[in-house]
């Protein structure tokens, strides 16, 4: 039986992932900063599905988290077949409206995290000739978004360009590129969500069987909506200096995504 290891794991799309991966009869290492949740959340998926499921608690704002998650990827004797790197969050505000601290957490969440348990993670399934990674980016990359959407743009790029590196090795990754998913996330940064059209609103156990549908076809990128697949396709050919004008009012009113 395979294992997957999620980030984020007790809430919105890293909740949906566990969700979906335990019916498909995975075992699950979950990892977030609640444990009392945590328990919670492992103990109705293996009552559930039969699966097992190890608590790993893990604040990855901090080197020792991030450290913790590295050695359970790195165990040989328990390996994990796929890492979801989910964990994230979003600020509310425009740039010099959240403080610098908060911008670095958010990179060190966002982007080192990502890098240093990819690194990890792709290390021992290379050796063992299979696995996969998918690391959580947003629409918001391919928007000029402030640190936000610089974080997920860098995601999108890292995960091509390891893609690339391991081609061949029997190794798939894949930058996930989600709309607004009805999620905690919002809630959790503040941000007011009232005003965002009803055809906005993505269902995250939908949007994770699309992209699990996505990574097994060998997609680098799941942009998983056909509203969003036509809203992207759209903003290749838009301005620039209109995309900064309209993401910059967004900013203000919705809160990154």
């Amino acid at each position: 039986m395979t294992t997957a290891l999620i980030t984020g794991a007790t809430a919105g799309i890293g909740a949906a992932f566990a969700r979906r991966l335990a019916t498909d009869g995975h075992n699950l290492v979950l990892v977030a900063r609640d444990t009392e949740r945590l328990r919670t959340h492992a103990t109705e998926l293996h009552d559930r599905h039969g699966i097992e499921a190890e608590v790993l608690t893990a604040d990855l704002a901090t080197d020792a988290g991030i450290e913790a998650v590295e050695k359970r990827l790195s165990d040989r004797r328990h390996p994990v077949d796929l890492l979801v790197n989910n964990a994230g969050f979003g600020s509310k505000g425009a740039f010099l409206e959240v403080s610098l601290a908060d911008e670095l957490t958010m990179l060190k969440v966002h982007c080192e995290a990502v890098l240093r348990l990819t690194s990890a993670a792709v290390a021992g399934m290379r050796a063992r000739e299979r696995g996969g990674v998918v690391n959580v980016a947003s629409v918001a990359a391919f928007l000029p978004r402030g640190t936000y959407g610089a974080s997920k743009a860098w995601v999108v790029q890292f995960t091509q360009g390891v893609a690339k590196d391991v081609a061949g090795s029997g190794v798939r990754l894949m930058a996930l590129c989600p709309g607004f998913v009805r999620t905690e996330f919002h809630e959790r940064a503040g941000l007011g969500t009232e005003k965002i059209p009803d055809w906005m609103w993505l269902d995250a156990d939908k949007l994770v069987t699309a992209a699990l549908a996505d990574l097994a076809r060998g997609r680098t990128v799941s942009v998983p909506d056909p509203r969003y697949k036509a809203l992207m396709g759209a903003v290749k050919i838009a301005p620039r200096g209109l995309l900064g004008g309209i993401t910059s009012k967004a900013r203000s009113k919705y809160g990154p995504q």
